[in-house]
């Protein structure tokens, strides 16, 4: 009788952050490492161009962006167009983390695309539980293209 091979656990998904506050992205990390989320699985970016750059070059494709919207040299706005209109990319569910609650840029990230909007919170305690919602709703629960 042969026995037959488990196929080894899926793995986890990359997280990529786009976001030019050296404070904001040492936060992140740290709430996602809260998480049980393995710093190698975390890819960050300066701004928006890196992030298509890195997007552009990576055999993977992370399993989500949290993209800010201001940034230096590529903003996240027009990163989310970019994202949105490459075929190989616009799968990707990019979420919308900034410190921006103005209607008109939650309205503008939507209609280039945008996943879902969220700003940053304040607090860390707030924060680790923001990425758990994100966390448990994108990676956990939603059925996603391959």
């Amino acid at each position: 009788m042969t026995k037959l091979k488990q196929a080894p656990p899926p793995r986890p998904p990359m997280w990529y952050i786009a976001d030019d506050d050296p404070d904001d992205q040492l936060l992140i990390c740290d709430a996602l490492s809260e998480l049980h989320i393995p710093k190698s699985n975390i890819r960050i970016s300066n701004d928006g161009q890196q992030l298509i750059d890195l997007l552009r070059e990576d055999i993977v494709l992370p399993g989500i962006i949290l993209l800010d919207l201001n940034m230096p040299v590529m903003d996240g706005r027009e990163a989310l167009k970019t994202i949105k209109n490459d075929a190989q990319l616009k799968r990707i569910p990019v979420i919308i983390f900034t410190t921006s609650t103005d209607s008109e840029e939650v309205d503008q990230a939507y209609e280039h695309g945008g996943n879902s909007y969220f700003s940053k919170p304040p607090l860390f305690k707030d924060l680790v539980n923001t990425m758990l919602i994100i966390k448990e709703y994108w990676i956990n629960k939603a059925v996603l293209p391959p």
